[in-house]
């Protein structure tokens, strides 16, 4: 009843229009529309500043800064890593709960399930393949990050436990996506992951790491249990672990300030708390329209290039009986795999990262230099170059092409057409790839350019591994092609080679490719062809 004096005071229309801006007042935490609108408009806040309630009143605002130094607003200053990094760990936790209604984390579906994702779920691919680009991006982008805090110096004090939970961050972040590594139970990942969880051995004392290895496994290979530990390390225990962490390295972050230009303090100063009053930036509305802009370019940006260049890769299915050649960790352990290839897997695999992981901690303790300046950091920033320079190089070192070399026969049939991966041959597809008996030692031509450039590389690799190696002598090779069914071709590498002693050597190795290889490429899949075991004689 008290509603109809009201009405006759102000009028239907107008106390409509004052309830409604009640209603939305409420929803944005003591914003009226009024407001709003002079945000839109670009005006300047009333008084008192109506657009700092929600930083008391919100939970996602609370734990922003009312306002910033203008200096940290510019692009150039932090690269909007930090906020990447954020953001791709939320886009992580999106799709990884949507790829999770499709997936059970047992040997018997989770390969099965993914390719039924991949094929019958509709988005499927899409989803998948957005969520395997959002787990290389952030670990690139977390390493970018922390390279930008180095470099710029902003891990002095009073910053050292935030560098501190930064590093942990990274270390969960690197984890983290190598225990999803293993979830598409293929091939390369089972012995990617097995290899990793090897090292888990190598921790001293024996027993120790004996123990630590069979409770990453559940047992004494890879198998059900193994999937599901690191199905629940990846859904579960590492995220609210890393969870935890960025609430502390966020607050962390807004209690201290982000550190200004080095060329803005004093040495020894820090003043990112400090901001006068004509140099701040609020959150409502410059900087939350700027950040949310950015987002937006960036996640049109993700769907152009998962749409149109990224497919998540899916090899054959994970058989703890073949192992691939040239099984290699993910890129981002590339520098761990160099290590080992050249030191003992104790020394490599356990002492020098757990010395490498303790050194990155204390960097903030170990420079003691005041001074933020690049021109006053010479020995921090070379050390820091030199340091990139040597993992860049066990980067490199940790790939198929330092120190591992299989026969020669073994490596030219590797390389145009690998146990696993597409290669040469299968990328041209089931159509490009015509019948018939193709010698090396004739110069063999097809009427298909696309096929003649295989048969130029087969010729020409046999004949660069002829002059390296002396084992390797009188070397020629045939390829056969043959239709072993209306929709299967036999494709069949034959490579012939005299040993130092005279003695006549065979290698064969023999692949059936299917016509719709080109539909299984499209899925990320290597096709829908199968690999016969190698002979030689």
């Amino acid at each position: 009843m008290a509603v109809q004096p009201e009405i006759e005071k102000r009028g239907f229309v107008q106390t409509v229009l004052d309830a409604a801006d009640d209603v939305f007042t409420r929803v944005t935490a003591g914003i009226p529309a009024g407001e709003v609108r002079r945000m839109l408009r670009g005006e300047a806040a009333g008084r008192p500043n109506p657009r700092l309630k929600p930083h008391s009143e919100t939970f996602l605002l609370h734990i922003k800064p009312t306002y910033y130094h203008d200096s940290v607003t510019k692009f150039t200053h932090t690269f909007r890593l930090g906020l990447l990094s954020t953001y791709l760990f939320f886009v992580e936790t999106i799709t990884g709960l949507i790829l999770m209604i499709w997936y059970a984390p047992t040997p018997e579906r989770a390969y099965v399930d993914m390719i039924r994702l991949l094929s019958n779920v509709p988005f499927g691919q899409f989803m998948r393949d957005i969520h395997r680009l959002g787990a290389e991006m952030m670990v690139l982008i977390v390493t970018a990050h922390m390279v930008r805090t180095y470099l710029t110096g902003s891990y002095k004090a009073p910053r050292q436990f935030t560098w501190f939970t930064g590093v942990i961050l990274l270390v969960l972040t690197l984890f983290l996506s190598f225990s999803g590594y293993l979830l598409p139970w293929d091939q390369l990942a089972f012995w990617a992951v097995t290899i990793g969880t090897s090292m888990a051995e190598a921790v001293p004392p024996k027993v120790v790491g004996e123990t630590v290895n069979l409770l990453a496994r559940g047992a004494p290979d890879i198998g059900a249990n193994g999937l599901l530990r690191f199905y629940l390390l990846h859904v579960l225990f590492l995220p609210l672990v890393l969870f935890l962490f960025f609430f502390v390295h966020y607050y962390k972050v807004v209690h201290f300030g982000i550190s200004l230009p080095s060329n803005e303090e004093d040495v020894g100063q820090d003043t990112a708390n400090k901001v006068p009053a004509d140099r701040r930036v609020y959150f409502l509305p410059d900087v939350m329209i700027d950040e949310t802009t950015f987002l937006i370019g960036f996640t049109a940006l993700m769907v152009a290039v998962t749409a149109f260049f990224f497919s998540a890769p899916l090899e054959s299915i994970a058989n703890p009986q073949s192992t691939p050649l040239h099984t290699v960790a993910p890129w981002y352990f590339y520098w761990l795999q160099g290590m080992l290839k050249i030191a003992d897997k104790t020394v490599a695999g356990v002492i020098l990262p757990g010395v490498l992981l303790v050194l990155l901690i204390a960097i903030p303790y170990l420079d003691r230099n005041p001074s933020r300046r690049g021109r006053d950091r010479r020995v921090a920033i070379i050390s820091g170059v030199v340091a990139g320079i040597v993992m860049i190089i066990l980067s490199w070192m940790g790939t198929p092409y330092y120190a591992v070399q299989g026969a020669p026969a073994v490596e030219i049939v590797q390389e145009l057409m690998p146990e696993e991966g597409m290669g040469p041959v299968r990328e041209m597809g089931y159509q490009h790839v015509p019948l018939g008996v193709y010698d090396t030692r004739e110069r063999p031509e097809s009427e298909d350019e696309e096929f003649n450039h295989v048969l130029h590389e087969f010729e020409a690799s046999i004949a660069t591994f002829a002059e390296k190696d002396a084992s390797f002598n009188n070397a020629y090779g045939i390829l056969e092609v043959t239709q072993e069914q209306p929709s299967l071709k036999r494709i069949t590498w034959k490579i012939n080679w005299l040993s130092p002693d005279g003695k006549e050597e065979h290698f064969v190795r023999t692949f059936f490719l299917h016509e719709d290889s080109l539909y299984w490429e499209q899925y990320g899949l290597k096709d829908f062809s199968f690999v016969r075991p190698p002979t030689q004689e």
